[in-house]
């Protein structure tokens, strides 16, 4: 199983970043939490030794990726909380990472492959973090209908019955309407590094397309 690719790693935002340390990666992830570039260069740094420790761990690469894309959301969340000391003993950041690989590996059910509706490509780890949060920002209904149609990849008259089964005096023409108000709240609470990251013009993600 061949390792991923990492177009992200040659965007200018990224390389910029290429000749700072762990330690000034992860302090700028902690003190600038709108800017998502400091994910984006550790996640290049490590992203090829972590999928290299899982590629093993399972028969589908549907899995493998699933488990890679969960190994990064309990980084990213982990990382917030990480301290690098200076001038002192300090924990070594790959010996961290690894050791979350290592627990995932040992902690985590993988899911049957006919379950599984993440794709890598589609949403590498850093952007799947940071739509996950900016989901939080979009209202309710046009969040459900956002992640029925985009994730789940429900027909619209499918979501018009269940939502009308739920009591929901709904039409196809509302319902277009708030999966648009959703694309909207949901891009507007991407930090706009993450967007010129993943959304260029010269980007394969095509998550707000519809």
């Amino acid at each position: 199983m061949k390792l991923p690719d990492f177009p992200e790693s040659n965007h200018p935002l990224v390389l910029s970043l290429q000749n700072y340390s762990d330690q000034e990666l992860v302090q700028g992830f902690q003190q600038y939490p709108d800017e998502g570039k400091y994910f984006i260069a550790l996640f290049c740094r490590f992203g090829a030794m972590s999928y290299a420790l899982l590629r093993n761990m399972a028969r589908s690469h549907l899995q493998v990726d699933y488990l890679y894309a969960r190994v990064w959301r309990n980084i990213f969340y982990e990382l917030n909380h990480l301290v690098m000391e200076t001038g002192g003993p300090s924990v070594s950041l790959q010996a961290w990472i690894t050791n979350k690989v290592a627990a995932c590996i040992t902690e985590d059910q993988l899911p049957a492959v006919e379950t599984i509706q993440y794709t890598l490509s589609t949403a590498p780890p850093p952007l799947w973090c940071y739509i996950q949060i900016a989901l939080d920002h979009v209202p309710p209904l046009p969040r459900l209908i956002l992640v029925l149609s985009q994730t789940f990849r429900w027909q619209d008259p499918r979501i018009e019955a269940v939502l009308q089964a739920e009591g929901q005096d709904i039409t196809p023409e509302d319902i277009n309407q708030y999966r648009q108000e959703a694309y909207q709240a949901l891009q507007a609470a991407l930090p706009q590094d993450i967007q010129d990251v993943y959304f260029s013009a010269s980007s394969q993600t095509s998550l707000f397309s519809s």
